[in-house]
């Protein structure tokens, strides 16, 4: 059998969390409302940063809790503290962008590991070795970095020293996110968690004494995303990155849906699974990648730079989440909280933890007081409907509904 790398998976907050250690992941990274790269994703308050811990740690999964913004000076002298606290409460791991950090860690965090950021731009083997012997216990690699530089780099990288990419998710127009685009037009910080995604619109000219005239900047096909980069999705190429020994593969995402957090931990736990057992992967789950919000896909730069993609920025949004299973016995009844309206007669699909996506034709519903139920209308209304098996909690009813 083939080394097994860990499924890492993103956690915005208490839902996402419950739906990634539901679907298949080994480790979760998550922020407290200090220090972390998202500063618009849920993220976690003191005490739920310890009942995260608990939870996940119930399940056998461990917690890297992001630490990676360029501090200032009265966030620095935060600092202590909040790692004596991720201590106590038995976080495993802190992402670090500065030595800063690092260094404290080890003085008031002993247990906790350090794994150093993409933030710093790690992109060679004596990088990796000096963050080492800092104390690092890992590194997180940058996204510029080809499949053979990055087996390369594993290769000549102290014996211990654990390597962890990005595989899925949005990627940056900026090397490794060192961006001062989104500061200089709105204010909000790439640095500091804030980015606006400024390298997502669509831009034009205007002329000193010509305003309200619009000139496109556009490429030859009349595109005019002139800074926009497509999604990256490895999903296809886990057996290479088996062999060139990556030990994490990172799903990004902590600022994406529940749904999200949900599929893509599925699909890539069954693509981890089915390379270290030497099968293919069963289609039905490298299809969840496609059934999630995401611009249009590429391989990033793991096998040569990806080219220029000046088309729309905007997401692929054909699936949406009808409800989620609270509860579902032996015979199928389940009881389900409703996220958008459908209908009795309506083509649905079912997919849960473990439970590869089937469809179904919705049938009528009961109200929690057992009255029949053609349409539920309340958003997070409970309900019940008949479902052909049992299925898990967590699981969705979802629908194909493309955007136009």
């Amino acid at each position: 059998m083939a080394a097994r790398p860990e499924v890492l998976s993103p956690a915005g907050d208490r839902e996402r969390l419950d739906m990634a250690l539901s679907y298949g992941a080994d480790a979760v990274y998550l922020a407290g409302t200090a220090f972390g790269m998202r500063a618009f994703a849920g993220n976690f308050d003191r005490e739920g940063l310890a009942q995260a811990v608990k939870a996940a740690h119930a399940k056998g999964v461990r917690v890297h809790v992001t630490c990676n913004t360029l501090a200032r000076n009265h966030e620095a002298a935060q600092l202590p503290e909040y790692l004596e606290y991720l201590d106590a409460i038995g976080a495993d791991a802190v992402i670090a962008a500065g030595p800063e950090v690092l260094e404290l860690c080890k003085r008031r965090a002993p247990h906790v590991q350090v794994h150093m950021s993409t933030q710093t731009g790690i992109t060679n083997y004596e990088a990796a070795r000096v963050w080492h012997q800092l104390g690092a216990s890992r590194v997180i690699l940058a996204r510029e970095l080809s499949l053979e530089e990055v087996a390369e780099l594993k290769a000549k990288a102290p014996r211990g020293l654990e390597v962890e990419c990005f595989v899925h998710g949005a990627m940056c127009v900026s090397w490794s996110g060192r961006c001062l685009l989104s500061n200089y037009m709105t204010g909000r910080d790439a640095s500091r968690g804030a980015c606006a995604q400024p390298c997502r619109y669509q831009y034009a000219l205007v002329e000193e004494k010509r305003p309200g005239e619009y000139f496109p900047v556009f490429e030859e096909n009349g595109e005019t995303f002139i800074l926009n980069s497509r999604d990256m999705c490895m999903i296809d190429h886990i057996p290479e990155l088996i062999a060139a020994g990556v030990d994490s593969l990172k799903i990004e995402g902590r600022a994406k849906s529940a749904y999200y957090a949900a599929m893509t931990t599925a699909a890539y736990r069954h693509a981890v699974d089915a390379a270290a057992e030497n099968r293919p992967l069963d289609p039905v789950w490298r299809a969840e990648v496609d059934k999630v919000s995401h611009r249009h896909y590429s391989t990033g730069f793991w096998f040569g730079p990806p080219g220029q993609y000046t088309d729309s920025a905007r997401y692929v949004r054909d699936w949406q989440v009808l409800a989620v299973v609270r509860s579902c016995d032996a015979l199928g009844n389940a009881v389900l909280s409703l996220r958008n309206k459908f209908s009795a007669g309506d083509e649905i699909e079912v997919v849960g933890p473990g439970v590869a996506a089937f469809a179904m034709t919705a049938p009528m519903m009961e109200d929690m007081d057992g009255f029949q139920l053609a349409q539920p209308r309340h958003p997070q209304m409970e309900f019940r409907m008949k479902l052909p098996r049992q299925v898990p909690p967590l699981s969705m009813i979802r629908a194909c509904r493309p955007s136009s």
